[in-house]
């Protein structure tokens, strides 16, 4: 299959390791940022291909993974309100809240559907008119033009029963945190493929000037990967510090003009709490003034207080990269795909269920 097939390319995958180590000379540790390169990482053993002195650490890219329990706590006390539709992605629901996950509520009674696009969710709104229809809209700038879209359309045909709970957050603001921490020890960076087919990677110069570290965006596939890290190895050997682009098949500099636009209408950056990182400035999306009667906390009046971190959880210090799943003493014991203590255990791209599906267990 073209763009796959030839992107899984065993012997290919083995030359760039033997390439990456020939070319690193010196000690190097750099971040993937997304949760879906990472279980690539470890499904296809990337890292065992890897010289000891090149060292892959996870980040917070994983969208699920940051929505504070806060956030959860508020969503599931609107999905239990009478006369409410809640919709969302599927590992959505399982992800642990203070008390309750949005499984938890439905199986108390809410009634919480499984959506596939927040279009769908307006379309249920439309054909549900006695009913409140809410969506839960979780993602990095890869998911905020269809979520903006739905907000559009809702506003633009007059479905007034439809709203969204927004937990967007973005990346490059997510990066200057890890890269702030007095902790850090990133050298350079793996950027999110996806991401940057959205939004461009322009934003991300201004990270590598500022801070001094390589930026190399970067595909799923295991060819893909080793080439990121490579061409990431290869700059910080030569003391540089430039964004490059190894997904030119899907990304471009100004990324997609017309998803920028509509995200552009629809949303604006705000502050952001990110689960086991504390607030960033600037990193997360609300709806516009304009738009802002679609927003459901406020339709129901949600309460977001403050909500301790379970104390076994150690979910923050996965997400900045400053410990591996396996440090974590619950990871596998406490905390499983069963029962999980936080969210990277349960989502799909979480660095937790990554290590738990395809190695780091005894």
């Amino acid at each position: 299959m073209k763009f796959l097939d030839e992107y899984r390319d065993g012997e290919l995958v083995s030359e760039l390791g033997r390439r990456i180590a020939a070319t690193a000379a010196h000690d190097w540790t750099i971040m993937e940022v997304c949760g879906g390169q990472t279980h690539t990482i470890l499904k296809s053993g990337l890292e065992e291909l890897l010289p000891g002195n090149v060292q892959l650490v996870h980040g917070p890219g994983c969208p699920v993974c940051v929505t504070p329990l806060e956030l959860i706590d508020a969503a599931v006390e609107v999905a239990m309100r009478p006369g409410v539709v809640f919709t969302s992605f599927g590992d959505m629901l399982r992800v642990p809240g203070s008390r309750l996950s949005l499984l938890d509520a439905r199986a108390r009674g809410a009634d919480v559907r499984i959506v596939y696009s927040p279009l769908d969710a307006v379309e249920l709104a439309r054909r549900m008119q006695e009913k409140e229809v809410v969506f839960f809209a979780v993602g990095f700038e890869t998911t905020a033009p269809a979520n903006a879209m739905a907000v559009w359309q809702a506003a633009n045909t007059g479905v007034e029963n439809f709203s969204i709970v927004s937990a967007h957050v973005l990346v490059p603001p997510a990066m200057e945190a890890v890269l702030g921490s007095p902790e850090c020890r990133v050298q350079a960076f793996l950027a999110p493929g996806h991401v940057c087919a959205v939004d461009g990677y322009e934003q991300y110069e201004a990270v590598a000037n500022r801070y001094g570290v390589p930026v190399v965006v970067t595909g799923f596939e295991p060819v893909d990967l080793m080439e990121g890290i490579l061409g990431a190895v290869r700059q910080l050997e030569d003391g540089r510090a430039e964004v490059e682009n190894r997904y030119s098949r899907a990304v471009k500099r100004e990324g997609n003009q017309e998803a920028r636009r509509i995200v552009a209408e629809v949303f604006e950056t705000s502050s952001r709490k990110w689960r086991g990182i504390g607030a960033i400035p600037n990193s997360g999306l609300c709806l516009r003034p304009a738009y802002a009667s679609f927003d459901a906390l406020t339709r129901f009046g949600a309460q977001t207080g403050e909500v301790a971190e379970p104390e076994q959880c150690q979910a923050g210090r996965v997400l900045q990269g400053l410990l591996k799943p396996t440090g974590c003493a619950a990871f596998g014991t406490h905390c499983t795909p069963d029962h999980p203590l936080g969210a990277p255990m349960v989502s799909s791209e979480g660095a937790c269920a990554a290590y738990y599906l395809y190695g780091g267990r005894d």
